[in-house]
């Protein structure tokens, strides 16, 4: 069966609606508990696929798991197998990083090469880098399709980041605290979600401290034990609603909002003419009178982030004038382009010339003079109904917000992307007043 939403869009939004627990920080929190062979439990935990995917991965080291409502309780208390099978693994890039836990337990890991959205190449070559430098020999196999990872024990190490890498910094985070001797991380990630795994990491036993900025201290301990924490709110679906508010009646309050996760967009934001109140019933977000136009650049944590440039291309539908997105993390994140386009959007995808772009960009720059990373949005556009695909998870959270806001029935197939980061997105839709249905074909 193949899910589709029909969404009749051009309707007044209004209500309450609570912000689920970070994508970005519960799969994270499942793979440290695995660090430890005492009960981790996990609360505030989002029911999205991507946890389903993970837990799947769980069970097949070994790993016993209770979900009650949005309580998660993990144990691992003797890992079966350091091999994660191809089919599961293969679904989401975060399989990659079990690589920490099963060489810290069993000094060998064998992973699949990781998926998960089609934003880019994403390789996980600084993750091996580091583990190297940390005493683990890595070999890929293109034939089988896994990395094979062996130590004879992991050892502390000072390693740094070339670029920004989010998953990479996590990753060798959760290697570095039962390895012997002391890990310094540089260049490090500052993401809130990989504070949020560092304060899990301590209350299990880790000794992790950030000297600086971009610097990460870990000294190693022998044992981790089990712990209790609650995942923080997701800023992505803080920003998801807040424009969806802002481009429907301005009468969305939002609830489970941590407003210093997402001082990039606010800033923005406040420049494009919206506003927000913050109440008993959580944060407003609406345009004061009309919507300006504004050029934004994505950038690592504090800079605005990759995953809101798709909502925001969808505001600036809705300003007059000309609007310019940069986009310098992912090589590949404008697949809404052409879907938006269907709607009557105005856009225009052009090259960027910028000075040294292999130091410039985030991505491993491919030499390509002048890449297509910019978008220029020309506002101000009526958005009308169309047929519509989504390519990944943050495309889909921008063709439903398109849809909310054109006329007529969309119908958007592909929402499969959209429940690997937002549970049940459609009924929380629809208790805002948005007529929005889920058919099977």
């Amino acid at each position: 069966m193949i899910n589709k939403y029909k969404i009749n869009g051009g309707k007044k939004l209004s209500g309450e609606v609570r912000v689920s627990g970070a994508k970005n920080a519960v799969l994270k929190a499942l793979i440290a508990a695995c660090l430890t062979d005492e009960e981790v439990v996990i609360e505030n935990v989002p029911l999205i696929s991507d946890l389903h995917v993970m837990l799947e991965l769980l069970e097949g080291i070994g790993g016993k798991y209770t979900l009650i409502d949005h309580t998660l309780k993990i144990k691992l208390e003797k890992i079966t197998s350091v091999k994660l099978p191809l089919d599961i693994g293969a679904k989401t890039r975060t399989s990659s990083m079990f690589l920490a836990p099963l060489l810290s337990r069993e000094k060998e890991a064998i992973i699949p090469n990781p998926g998960g959205c089609r934003i880019g190449a994403r390789p996980i070559d600084r993750h091996i880098e580091g583990l190297m430098k940390m005493g683990v020999e890595t070999v890929y196999d293109s034939e089988d399709g896994y990395f094979h990872a062996k130590t004879k024990g992991l050892k502390g190490a000072v390693y740094r980041f070339e670029k920004n890498t989010h998953t990479g910094t996590e990753t060798l985070l959760m290697a570095a605290v039962l390895a012997k001797g002391i890990t310094v991380l540089e260049n490090a990630a500052q993401e809130p979600e990989v504070e949020d795994l560092i304060y899990l990491l301590n209350a299990m036993g880790a000794k992790i401290t950030r000297p600086e900025g971009r610097t990460i201290k870990i000294e190693g301990v022998e044992k981790l034990h089990g712990a209790t924490y609650s995942v923080m709110p997701d800023r992505n679906e803080v920003v998801t609603f807040a424009i969806a508010s802002a481009l429907t009646g301005g009468q969305i309050w939002i609830k489970n909002v941590i407003m210093d996760d997402i001082k990039a967009f606010l800033k923005e934001f406040k420049k494009a003419g919206g506003s927000w109140e913050e109440g008993a019933s959580g944060v407003r977000f609406f345009i004061k009178e009309k919507i300006k136009p504004l050029d934004v650049i994505t950038a690592p944590h504090p800079g605005f982030m990759t995953d809101w440039q798709g909502p925001w291309a969808v505001l600036m539908t809705q300003a007059k004038g000309i609007s310019r997105i940069h986009e310098t993390v992912y090589e590949n994140r404008f697949s809404y382009v052409e879907e938006l386009e269907k709607m009557g959007a105005k856009m225009k995808m052009y090259k960027v010339r910028v000075k040294d772009p292999e130091k410039f960009y985030n991505f491993n720059f491919d030499g390509e003079d002048g890449r297509r990373q910019g978008l220029r949005i020309y506002g101000k556009t009526k958005l009308h109904n169309a047929v519509l695909s989504i390519a990944d998870l943050r495309a889909g959270a921008t063709l439903v917000l398109a849809s909310l806001l054109a006329r007529g029935e969309s119908v958007i197939y592909g929402i499969e992307y959209l429940e690997r980061g937002y549970e049940s997105f459609d009924k929380r839709l629809r208790n805002l007043g948005a007529d929005v249905v889920v058919e099977e074909e």
